[in-house]
């Protein structure tokens, strides 16, 4: 298995609920507060905002995308195997879920103002990008 990197970015607004978001990632991927590195800064309109990142590899990483796409439905499975080209860069792949939804339980797609999961898996030769996705999303599945 080539080797995995998982890497979890939130941005948090101040009308939103930090420990709600550490409840959540506890709760549905079991990862502790501890796991997330927090950085503050000033917004825009100097509004305060929080940065949560968190780096998973290794055996973690592995059971972290086997919790992942326990959660996703079949479609969801197959949107992001038919778009694997398109959201992969740099040997990374690219995916956003609703925070609002992940913090009621259910992962749900979405662009703007989501949580951004990026998965690193060493890829040589980029016409291997789907074969290499495809086969870790099936051995973690």
């Amino acid at each position: 298995m080539a080797k995995l990197e998982v890497t979890i970015d939130v941005i948090v607004h101040a009308t939103e609920d930090i420990v709600k978001f550490f409840e959540s990632f506890n709760e549905i991927f079991g990862l502790e507060e501890e796991a997330f590195s927090i950085s503050h800064v000033t917004g825009h309109f100097e509004n305060p905002i929080t940065i949560l990142r968190a780096i998973i590899t290794k055996k973690l990483a592995l059971q972290f995308l086997e919790k992942f796409l326990k959660m996703l439905s079949e479609n969801q499975k197959s949107e992001i195997i038919k778009e694997i080209e398109e959201r992969t860069e740099n040997s990374t792949l690219h995916i956003r879920f609703d925070k609002q939804e992940f913090i009621q339980g259910k992962l749900t797609f979405k662009e703007k103002d989501a949580i951004r999961l990026k998965i690193h898996a060493p890829i040589y030769n980029k016409k291997d990008t789907v074969k290499v996705f495809s086969k870790i999303f099936q051995k973690v599945n």
